[in-house]
């Protein structure tokens, strides 16, 4: 059997995980991802949306002001990430150009209006404006909208760009080993390292748990599973497409459209999403699913119609029991960073700050300021992946 020697473990290539290897490389440590296919699960399909505020609902508000102040800290960690990767500014695709909400019928538009006077008590920013304005807004919206609300604050990145840039960091200085872990190793309580589908062993101080849904799988204090969604992506016309997020519900059912930058030949991609069901990953598109999002979006912007299909993509989100990031010490020498669920574009700077705070690394990327702070201490108490484990039991090896 080989074996390697790492500062800092981490297990899984996604935006999440990436992002806690860079991060421990900023902390001075030597770092190993173990990853088979990096950035192959729930951040390619991911489109891309900052909802702090649309993501939110009923029963929500801790995720409600942790996206919030995931939102804030998102500026400066994409020109961190711009600069540490050699990128013009810009590269990583943030827009802070807002967020149009839509209700297509009547009973949609009862509903969203509920959750605007939700946002109203959260102090989330969101206002009702009538159909005609948001067509000033966005001149593709379809004749037959009901309402539509502003918001203001709610932003949107390219999470495949995000990728590339941690890509290109943690190679640099680290090492991306395209390999599964099939288990975590133990001694004496503590996690030690990890053993991979090859059977090399990895020998680390810190394990870093990543591996979105499947983190359950190497950890039974990870409480995961499968959300699978499918998006797709499309070929618009910039007269065809819209120009900041669209998301609404069409007879109650959600979907969104989320415009890339406008390339030089004046087209952009647009990615529309996107369904959530509670079943096994396994990468599948089924044809309803595909029919329902085109179905819908065209309901509300017609003129996509003309807009070519370039791919349908299907991944799973990393559910918890609650739908909140197991973010934090789990064990002795092991750290999990999973369960973001639907968010977890949206809460990577944030959960970039927790690493920062855990591993020691000085602050000045991603906490900033005393608000950044005091955001990473409510993070650390209300995302602790000990909330769902008994006191006085011990997990090892896989099984509680």
């Amino acid at each position: 059997m080989s074996s390697r020697v790492c500062d800092v473990l981490v297990v899984g290539g996604g935006i999440v995980g990436l992002t806690a290897a860079w991060r421990a490389q900023e902390a001075g440590a030597s770092v190993v991802v173990l990853d088979p296919s990096p950035g192959d699960g729930a951040t390619h399909a991911a489109a891309g949306m900052l909802g702090a505020v649309m993501e939110t609902g009923f029963g929500e508000e801790g995720q409600a002001r942790l996206g919030a102040a995931s939102l804030a800290l998102w500026p400066a960690f994409a020109a961190a990430l711009e600069r540490a990767a050699g990128l013009p500014p810009g590269a990583v695709g943030l827009e802070t150009a807002g967020t149009l909400a839509l209700a297509y019928d009547r009973d949609d538009l009862v509903a969203l209006r509920r959750l605007l006077t939700l946002h109203s008590g959260w102090g989330l920013g969101s206002a009702e404006i009538s159909p005609q304005e948001a067509r000033r807004r966005e001149p593709g919206v379809g004749p037959r909208v009901a309402g539509a609300a502003w918001v203001p604050g709610d932003h949107r990145v390219d999470p495949r760009a995000v990728q590339v840039a941690l890509s290109r960091v943690v190679a640099a200085r680290g090492t991306l080993v395209p390999h599964a872990a099939v288990s975590l190793t133990w001694s004496d309580g503590a996690v030690v390292g990890a053993l991979d589908e090859t059977g090399t062993a990895y020998a680390a101080g810190t394990v870093v748990l990543a591996a979105g849904h499947a983190s359950g799988s190497l950890f039974a204090g990870a409480p995961t599973r499968p959300v699978p969604g499918t998006t797709l992506r499309l070929d618009a016309g910039v007269d065809q497409a819209p120009s900041v997020v669209v998301r609404g519900t069409v007879q109650g059912r959600p979907v969104y459209a989320v415009p890339r930058p406008v390339r030089p030949d004046g087209r952009r991609e647009v990615i529309v999403g996107a369904t959530s069901d509670e079943r096994e990953d396994d990468h599948l598109t089924r044809a309803g699913d595909v029919f329902g999002l085109l179905r819908d979006v065209r309901a509300l912007l017609p003129e996509l119609d003309d807009a070519v299909l370039l791919e349908a993509v299907t991944r799973a989100r990393p559910g918890s029991p609650d739908n909140t990031p197991l973010l934090g010490w789990a064990a002795d020498g092991l750290f999990l960073a999973t369960g973001h669920h639907r968010n977890g574009i949206l809460l990577t700077p944030l959960t970039a700050a927790v690493v920062d705070q855990a591993l020691g690394v000085a602050p000045g990327v991603t906490l900033g300021d005393a608000a950044a702070v005091a955001a990473v201490e409510a993070t650390t108490r209300f995302a602790d992946p000990r909330r769902f484990a008994d006191a006085d039991s011990t997990i090892e090896g896989g099984t509680a």
